[in-house]
């Protein structure tokens, strides 16, 4: 797989992403629009997006390990932000791009990070969510952006386990009490 153009300047945010991942023992995926680049069709992203599985405990020793691979805190307050919402929020030093790294803690994101499979795009090599573990991900977000990387998504991938992608939209749909997350994208899926 080829890099496409428009992911190029993120490179040396993803690599600083790679490095977290192997010293946490690769319990992280890349999600959001690198991932949609990567599994659907490529599009301008200006961020990198991930979830990594760390026990709250280990935060200050992710911040830690971010700061050596130039990823450091963007607001004074990034711990106890990240504490209080589950996401740490990092701008990388060299190439001033933003990385949110989500702490995952909920079945669905223990069992995407676990499901998460290493791609090769260029040089690159970079822990990916599978393309259903990322329309999931996308149908819970159900911004405009992330239905249209949904069809791009299923347009590529015509062998997508659809009762995986259903069983999970729908339960999110339920606990949310938002049953457009599935009625919404259901129709792309038949």
């Amino acid at each position: 797989m080829k890099i496409p153009n428009d992911l190029i300047s993120l490179m040396p945010s993803l690599n600083a992403v790679q490095e977290i991942f192997k010293y946490f023992r690769d319990k992280g995926v890349i999600i959001g629009g690198v991932a949609a680049s990567l599994l659907g069709k490529p599009r301008l992203t200006a961020d990198v997006d991930a979830v990594i599985i760390l026990p709250m405990e280990e935060l200050p020793q992710l911040i830690a390990v971010a700061k050596q691979v130039g990823l450091f805190p963007r607001m004074t307050d990034a711990e106890d932000f990240a504490y209080r919402h589950h996401v740490l929020l990092l701008r990388h030093q060299e190439s001033g791009i933003n990385v949110d790294i989500s702490l995952g803690m909920l079945p669905f994101e223990l069992e995407a990070v676990e499901r998460g499979v290493s791609y090769q795009a260029g040089e690159l090599v970079i822990r990916l969510t599978t393309p259903e573990d990322l329309i999931i991900f996308k149908a819970v977000a159900h911004r405009p952006k992330d239905l249209i990387d949904i069809q791009e998504i299923i347009k590529s991938h015509l062998r997508l386990d659809r009762n995986r992608i259903e069983n999970w939209v729908k339960e999110f749909a339920r606990v949310l009490e938002m049953p457009e997350i599935w009625d919404g994208i259901s129709k792309w899926l038949e």
